[in-house]
């Protein structure tokens, strides 16, 4: 029998390009998004369907998994790739956004997850991935919200793995670098404000390094792949970097002190 994976934020992006993966190597696919009415490509495929879920909407969580149960009668994967980046001064950052911002990245993969571990638990069997981020490992400038929400996900993902494995259960996290996707477009923040004008070199130096990174970052194809194959997975291991740019950054991060490494950044940020 096919196996079935739930996708959250699977109208774009990385999301869909899994989706689209997962589909190609035969598995039933739930594509998850929050205006389901509008995707014309995924609900023409077979073993597929597009539902809504809303990771801010509790009910639209339980209804997601309910429709996957439904019509598959089971679910083995969890990818919480739902997620945005909130990039900006914090002193020019509405509450409002703080909040949506860990509301989405945050609460809403603890709510989606929490509402898979039954079916996991009783079958004794189910793997969560967690999109985190090179950016959950290291920090840029002006993305403490972004960068706190990622750093999230990874401390979950690390407690998570030893209570998964009381109910035969795995974790892996996925941490890709920059890929080239509608992320800066669809799932970009930016809060500023111009008479701020003590941060705003800082925040062209962030664009000038994040353009170009994005730009000649990694395909999402290629990263649904790393995606397909941290799922299916048997082994205990947590951590699976996505794309050179991410295994290089985090190589480097490894090999540097704290202290030479903030150095480093507040020199390539015009800090020091």
């Amino acid at each position: 029998m096919s196996k079935t994976v739930l996708i959250t934020g699977a109208s774009s992006g990385l999301g869909r390009q899994t989706a689209k993966f997962f589909h190609a190597k035969g598995w039933n696919v739930v594509a998850t998004m929050r205006g389901p009415d509008r995707e014309t490509e995924l609900n023409q495929l077979d073993r597929t369907i597009v539902t809504r879920l809303d990771v801010q909407d509790p009910a639209s969580i339980d209804s997601a998994v309910e429709a996957a149960l439904d019509r598959f009668g089971a679910l083995d994967v969890l990818i919480n790739n739902a997620g945005y980046g909130a990039y900006g001064p914090l002193e020019a950052t509405p509450i409002d956004s703080i909040r949506r911002q860990f509301e989405v990245n945050v609460l809403g993969l603890l709510a989606t997850t929490r509402a898979v571990l039954p079916t996991f638990r009783t079958n004794r069997r189910g793997t969560i991935v967690n999109i985190s981020s090179v950016g959950g490992r290291l920090a840029f400038p002006l993305g403490s919200l972004y960068h706190g929400t990622k750093f999230a996900v990874e401390g979950i993902s690390e407690a998570l793995q030893y209570e998964l494995s009381a109910i035969g259960a795995r974790v892996k996290v996925v941490e890709p670098g920059g890929m080239r996707t509608e992320f800066a477009g669809r799932s970009f923040e930016l809060n500023n404000d111009a008479t701020m004008s003590e941060y705003q070199p800082l925040a062209q130096s962030l664009f000038d390094l994040l353009g170009p990174m994005l730009e000649q970052g990694s395909t999402p194809e290629a990263i649904a792949e790393i995606v397909y194959a941290a799922a299916i997975d048997s082994s205990d291991r947590l951590c699976f970097e996505a794309g050179p740019d991410a295994v290089s950054m985090l190589a480097q991060r490894r090999a540097t002190d704290d202290d030479a490494f903030y150095a480093g950044m507040k020199q390539q940020f015009g800090l020091a």
